[in-house]
């Protein structure tokens, strides 16, 4: 079974792309949701990350979309050669951390 994984703590799909919506993705609004998703689904057809997710239980800044691409890459232990992803953040510098992260580590497994 292959599908889209957004994640995002606050808007949803349609908010990103005007011709989906959230039944098209399994939407996910936190770093915990992501892993698991993840883990039992295995490697979505394509990702698309958000960066600043909010706050956590305990009103701690919550693990971010940059923690989640260092997890894919650093610790999940999935061949990420094939990962196709988009990054839909407003926060212009992480933005530019996860799709460097990830377009520099899919290059060197395709090298």
């Amino acid at each position: 079974m292959t599908y889209k994984l957004f994640l995002d703590d606050i808007r949803d799909v349609n908010m990103i792309y005007k011709k989906l919506t959230n039944d098209d993705f399994v939407v996910v609004r936190n770093s915990h949701d992501f892993k698991k998703v993840i883990l039992e689904k295995g490697l979505p057809a394509l990702i698309s990350f958000d960066n600043d997710l909010g706050l956590d239980e305990n009103d701690q800044v919550a693990e971010d979309g940059y923690a989640c691409a260092k997890w894919l890459v650093y610790e999940s232990g999935i061949d990420l050669q094939n990962l196709k992803f988009n990054v839909h953040s407003a926060n212009p510098v992480a933005s530019q951390q996860i799709q460097g992260l990830l377009d520099n580590y899919i290059r060197h497994l395709k090298s």
